[in-house]
């Protein structure tokens, strides 16, 4: 096996290693146990677990949402005491072919909502709304969770203006962050009212946090946390990326009735009462069992996420420097890198994602130095990049190169927003099929000498 060889298949070891390591079921465990119709909850080694007797409750509802929906309900089913008399929603990537009758599942739409979005939130407000002090909510919150479960306030506002909402968010170049504050004011669900549907009942609510932990509230646009986000935050994002005149006509009449410069968040911490939260599985820990593994390969390993919701060219060109910068110290190097880069979207576009587009921008750079032997894999640990059926790609200083080999064009192929067509024909996709889990995409720069 050729050195680049090695390197690719070491990169792709270490992708698929903390992927394995981020199991959902023990992360219930770690987190979650029962001891008879008693939940023991240990959301820290450092904390004396606290209990919550289920059985003083007559109702338990379970809320799922997200592209972990599914894994998240079926380790919670498997694990609640029988005779819990529980009923839920479930919206998720698609409708598993055995399931409760307890459960409703719908197939959300993402990165778009659909009809599905709409009737699943619309079924779990149904829900809330009859809960009382006699009722516990498990809220089971993912990744992807702000399009496959949503709903507008403005009851004007139709899915197909939704779903131009979304789209424009999406395509405008703002960070995930920026774009969750825009939603949580347009949202029935989000921002906190999904939890202010039920201010009674005791909540608790599981996240597998997509974002850094510093920024819970952007998992799913915050639906069950108090949003600490300013009403003026949300006016400079519509106007520094210019959305307003970009929304369809509904939801910019909507955005312009709120007077944002005189109004209150959605839910305020005071607001959201009988709520309880923990962070089930985090990027950090896939990030770890990425450095672990590395490792355990031989790598000198360096974490560096600075260039999280950069533009994708700026966070090539930074990782780029900043890796052969160590590498004068550091010969056989991993530098890994988690979060996600932003691309802006033309209306038109290929098939791809952005960890293939940023993967195919850096081979250009990497070309530059042909003898240079680096590999980068960057993909997404929901196994899913963009409009792909691909995770993400690996890129090396022959991509371009082999590229041309069969005749296509990489810079039209950039330019086309169609990086999976161009990366599947060389064979350096990462293909894993949805994963059942979302916790943000991760960057592998290698080197062995």
């Amino acid at each position: 096996m050729s050195n680049l060889d090695q390197l690719h298949a070491d990169a792709s070891a270490i992708f698929n290693h903390a992927l394995k390591a981020c199991d959902i079921p023990a992360a219930f465990d770690r987190h979650l146990r029962f001891e008879g119709k008693t939940l023991i909850r240990q959301s820290s080694p450092l904390l004396k677990p606290t209990t919550i007797p289920l059985d003083k409750y007559k109702k338990i509802l379970v809320i799922a949402f997200g592209k972990a929906a599914l894994t998240m309900t079926s380790a919670l089913l498997d694990r609640l005491p029988p005779k819990i008399p529980f009923r839920g929603v479930c919206s998720a990537p698609e409708v598993p072919q055995k399931h409760t009758w307890r459960i409703r599942y719908y197939a959300g739409g993402h990165p778009l909502p659909n009809a599905e979005s709409f009737k699943a939130a619309r079924e779990a407000l149904r829900l809330l709304k009859g809960a009382r002090k006699d009722t516990f909510v498990f809220f089971l919150i993912s990744g992807g969770g702000s399009a496959m479960f949503e709903l507008p306030r403005d009851r004007r506002i139709s899915l197909d203006d939704t779903i131009a909402f979304h789209e424009t968010l999406i395509a405008s170049g703002a960070t995930i962050t920026e774009i969750n504050t825009v939603r949580k004011y347009f949202s029935a669900v989000k921002g906190g009212r999904l939890a202010l549907a039920a201010p009674h009942a005791e909540k608790l609510s599981l996240l597998l946090a997509d974002v850094p932990l510093k920024d819970l509230g952007a998992v799913a646009s915050s639906p069950t946390l108090p949003d600490r986000s300013t009403p003026q935050q949300c006016q400079q994002i519509l106007d520094s990326f210019h959305l307003l005149e970009k929304f369809p006509q509904t939801v910019r009449e909507y955005f312009e009735s709120l007077h944002l410069g005189s109004s209150s968040p959605p839910a305020e911490p005071e607001a959201i009462e009988h709520s309880q939260f923990d962070t089930l599985l985090s990027n950090h820990d896939f990030v770890n069992a990425a450095r672990d593994h590395a490792r355990s390969l031989g790598y000198h390993v360096i974490i560096d996420n600075t260039c999280d919701d950069w533009d994708y060219r700026d966070a090539s060109q930074y990782l780029l420097k900043r890796f052969h910068e160590l590498r004068r110290e550091f010969p056989r190097l991993c530098l890994l890198s988690s979060g996600e880069v932003t691309v802006e979207l033309e209306s038109a576009t290929g098939c791809g994602g952005r960890n293939q587009h940023f993967a195919l921008a850096t081979a250009f750079e990497l070309e530059k130095n042909p003898d240079d032997l680096v590999v980068i894999l960057s993909a997404g640990s929901d196994g899913i990049d963009g409009n792909s059926p691909a995770a993400g790609a690996i890129a090396d200083p022959t991509t371009i190169a082999r590229a041309r080999a069969y005749r296509f064009d990489p810079e039209g192929t950039l330019d086309r927003f169609d990086s999976c067509t161009l990366f599947s024909a060389l064979g350096d996709t990462i293909v894993t099929g949805p994963t059942g889990n979302n916790l943000r995409d991760l960057r592998i720069l290698l080197a062995s000498e």
